[in-house]
């Protein structure tokens, strides 16, 4: 599944080619991200280009294990932060990544429906109800590989009618009416707003999910993708992360 690149705003738009000069003696850094931190992220890459005068990040935020499969194929970059472990071994397997990943946040599951709840979902055995138009990520991707885990807990089947590749679509799919019901993460729920009504259950929590982060090992620029990551799991970092939601590390 082709995932497209997405900019967060102010910041250079177009993907292009990763650590490129952009003018004179401004150095570019092509950050690959989970699609559940583009608000965050986005935030923080205004934040690391005011405090690193010539500098540039570019996001390519998608479902984690399209971006993997990405890197694997020899897609520029220059740092890389997955919504969990698993498809990042994926590419320190493949020695495209060989420092230590970080891992930097963590992240449950919650239900968001559209406004007002009208079908009265109370709790995830409801998502099961043969009427419920319910979305959920694919399989592969990290958070439906947590939904899988939470279904294999609770013991409920679940039937989506969707699978898709990142959360974001999850949640798409649900503020834009075309779905009853979604899973999504508790971060992506609270940047919906009143677009959505959130269900919270308690079982998300036998599925938390860890988001780690690394510098690419080929980036031509990884003293400012090195500092990147620094600032991610630093207290800057961390304390935006907190306030959109993320669980600490």
């Amino acid at each position: 599944m082709a995932a497209a690149a997405v900019l967060g705003a102010g910041l250079l738009s177009g993907c292009g080619s990763s650590s490129s000069s952009s003018g004179s003696g401004t150095k570019t850094i092509t950050v690959f991200a989970a699609a559940s931190l583009q608000q965050v992220f986005t935030q923080l890459g205004n934040q690391f280009q005011t405090e690193h005068p010539g500098t540039k990040v570019v996001f390519s935020f998608a479902g984690s294990s399209d971006l993997a499969v990405q890197l694997n194929q020899g897609a520029p970059a220059d740092v890389f932060a997955s919504a969990d472990q698993a498809n990042m071994d994926k590419v320190t397997k493949t020695n495209r990544i060989t420092a230590k990943p970080q891992t930097f946040a963590t992240n449950v599951l919650t239900i968001v429906t559209p406004p007002g709840n009208p079908d009265h979902i109370a709790n995830f055995a409801d998502l099961a109800k043969p009427n419920v138009h319910l979305v959920v990520c694919a399989p592969q991707v990290p958070c439906g590989t947590a939904t899988k885990k939470v279904e294999g807990e609770t013991k409920v089947k679940l039937s989506p009618v969707s699978e898709e590749s990142s959360v974001t679509d999850v949640l798409t799919k649900v503020e834009t009416g075309q779905a009853d019901a979604g899973l999504v993460y508790v971060t992506d729920a609270s940047s919906a707003g009143n677009k959505v009504t959130t269900v919270a259950f308690p079982e998300s929590k036998t599925a938390v999910n860890t988001y780690p982060i690394a510098a690419v090992a080929d980036s031509k620029n990884a003293d400012v993708a090195n500092q990147w990551v620094a600032m991610i799991t630093g207290a800057e970092g961390q304390k935006a992360l907190s306030q959109a939601g993320f669980g600490a590390p």
